[in-house]
């Protein structure tokens, strides 16, 4: 039996027989040539190999951490985004003002402030909200959803991201919604 290559994948052969010579087998790279022999004829598997990243734009190969100031993320280890492979990945971000590192009791003005701080590390990356293509909704309590959705729809109403909301404890009783977002950077003028 031939074994036939796709376009950018990888042809292996699996396990020769026993009555066979493993090194006899072949790996093969080339998309430009059709392999026939394997080792075995009747055991080749594909290896899927993830097709290179499209090279447009700032952070296409590099991984960069965004940090907002918050003392959250120095004490627990993490960043508020990180940009990697055109992709911004914005941490569950709380309604605390990083300047301050204080947090209104309201709901709806806690949601106001996630999105500042959501929209300032999107910046940073230079993205934008129009860039998010999924958001991810906590809150400890159901019930104080639906008070933030007019602040979530002029935030994200435009672009119409993928969404989940979830009812979950916070790292701290203060917090009354955290929001995660990420985010696609889009091409600049003049690229491919």
């Amino acid at each position: 039996m031939a074994a036939r290559q796709a376009p950018g994948h990888r042809l292996a052969c699996l396990h020769p027989p026993p009555d066979q010579d493993a090194t006899r087998g072949i790996e093969h790279d080339d998309a430009d040539t059709d392999p026939t022999v394997m080792g075995h004829d009747d055991i080749v598997a594909y290896v899927l190999r993830a097709p290179a990243p499209v090279p447009y734009g700032v952070g296409m190969s590099e991984r960069r951490a965004i940090l907002s100031g918050s003392t959250f993320e120095q004490r627990i280890g993490y960043a508020r985004a990180v940009l990697f492979d055109g992709w911004v990945h914005v941490s569950g971000t709380t309604g605390y003002d990083y300047a301050t590192m204080t947090i209104a009791e309201d709901v709806v003005a806690q949601a106001e402030q996630c999105v500042r701080n959501i929209e300032a590390a999107l910046a940073e990356a230079g993205a934008s909200l129009a860039d998010v293509v999924r958001v991810r909704y906590l809150l400890p309590r159901r019930e104080d959803f639906e008070p933030c959705w007019p602040v979530l729809r002029a935030a994200f109403g435009a672009v119409l991201p993928a969404a989940t909301m979830q009812v979950c404890g916070l790292a701290d009783p203060a917090m009354r919604i955290e929001i995660e977002v990420d985010a696609r950077l889009t091409p600049g003028p003049g690229s491919d």
